[in-house]
């Protein structure tokens, strides 16, 4: 493995254990999400690079406009549960209870 995969391969891994082990606001687990996304879209862009192929070079720009509406959407939960509830801290909310 190449350095270069194995820093992505460990900032995905970092992501994925900060949003498994620190879940205690919302805001948190939304950046770990992000970093995750972000860790993926450089793999992916740089793997289509790699092997010069013409045919996934809209893959990574796909994945990038996933990753935005992702961001877009966990923005506005956000929003929505600190005017509802008033706080992000997900120990504080219930999500069973209208």
């Amino acid at each position: 493995m190449t350095p270069m995969h194995f820093s992505f391969t460990s900032a995905f891994i970092l992501g994925l254990m900060g949003l498994a082990f620190h879940r205690t606001h919302l805001l948190s687990a939304l950046f770990c999400l992000e970093g995750m996304m972000l860790s993926l879209f450089i793999a992916l862009a740089l793997w289509t690079l790699q092997f010069e192929s013409t045919s996934f070079s809209t893959a990574p720009m796909v994945l990038l406009a996933f990753s935005a509406c992702e961001a877009s959407t966990g923005l506005a939960l956000l929003v929505a549960t600190a005017r509802t509830h008033g706080t992000d801290r997900l120990q504080n909310l219930n999500f069973l209870q209208c």
